[in-house]
Parts: structure tokens; C-alpha cells; sequence
């Protein structure tokens, strides 16, 4: 959606979602390298080379995983690393979806509302409905019109 309306898109990975689709997809779709692990490539220092190209960072689907590192200053891939060295003064939309007990867990919680705290961080919270897992509850991924909606209102 976001490339047929213009923009420029690349996609980074962290290391555990390539279990779930292949970054070939993202190569096809945005006609872009996909990136996934620190120094693969040689041109750049590639986490701040992306920080200084991107005008924004839309983080979708957001695991449990990253989140509380993000929250936590954790830097250990490059998704993390990018996450870190982005400038203040953009900002990064973060869009959680996961099975709904790990939605409701507190100690998440505490990070969700840690990060609602920086002007940086646009938090969508997922939505009520039927999960990958087959159960129903909060931990859905709003949809793809909802998520353009969100991003075309923070540019």
C-alpha cells in the first residue's frame, strides 16, 4: 500500500522474523534490499545510513520481543540499533500485535506505557479479534487501511 502511493520503502527485519515470511517478499514489493543483521552489507554503517535516510519508522508487526527491548535501550540486532539512533525529532510508529496473554502481561504493559512517555514513539494499540494462535482477543494487528491512515497523519 505504502509504495503504490508513492513511498519509498526498506524494509528491515529482525533476525527471528525471517522464520515467519521471507525477506524476498519485501525485495519484490518495495523493489529494495531487505535488511536483516548488523554489517551485512559494506557501504555504510548501515543502522545510521538508515536513520539519516528514513523520515519516519514504522515498526509492523511489533512481537513482545522487540517492544520490551526498545523499551529497554537494547541494541542487539539492527532493528534495535536503528531504533536507538533514530533522532528525536522523528518519529516512530509502533504497531504490537501477539497473542493476547502476552498483550495483557503486565510486565509488557509497564514497557508499552514506558515508551508512551517520548514524544518519538505513536504507539497503535492492536485490536480485538481473532489471532494467528486461533484464540479471540486483544493482540490483533489493526488493519493495513487503519495503519496507512496512522502513517499518513504523523508526515
Amino acid at each position: 500500500m505504502l509504495t503504490r502511493n508513492g513511498f519509498s520503502v526498506k524494509v528491515v527485519m529482525a533476525p527471528n522474523a525471517t522464520k515467519f515470511i521471507s525477506p524476498l517478499v519485501f525485495e519484490e514489493l518495495t523493489k529494495n534490499p531487505v535488511y536483516v543483521e548488523m554489517f551485512e552489507r559494506k557501504e555504510n554503517i548501515e543502522h545510521i545510513a538508515l536513520c539519516q535516510w528514513a523520515d519516519f519508522l514504522v515498526i509492523c508487526p511489533l512481537s513482545a520481543n522487540t517492544l520490551s527491548k526498545i523499551a529497554t535501550g537494547i541494541c542487539d540486532n539492527l532493528l534495535t540499533s536503528i531504533v536507538c539512533a533514530f533522532p528525536s525529532s522523528k518519529k516512530i510508529l509502533l504497531v504490537p500485535a501477539m497473542n493476547k496473554n502476552m498483550w495483557r502481561n503486565p510486565v509488557l504493559q509497564d514497557n508499552v506505557k514506558k515508551l508512551k512517555k517520548y514524544k518519538k514513539y505513536v504507539i497503535m494499540n492492536p485490536e480485538k479479534g481473532e489471532l494467528l494462535c486461533k484464540d479471540v482477543g486483544i493482540g490483533r494487528l489493526p488493519s493495513l487501511k487503519k495503519i496507512y491512515h496512522k502513517i499518513k497523519s504523523l508526515i
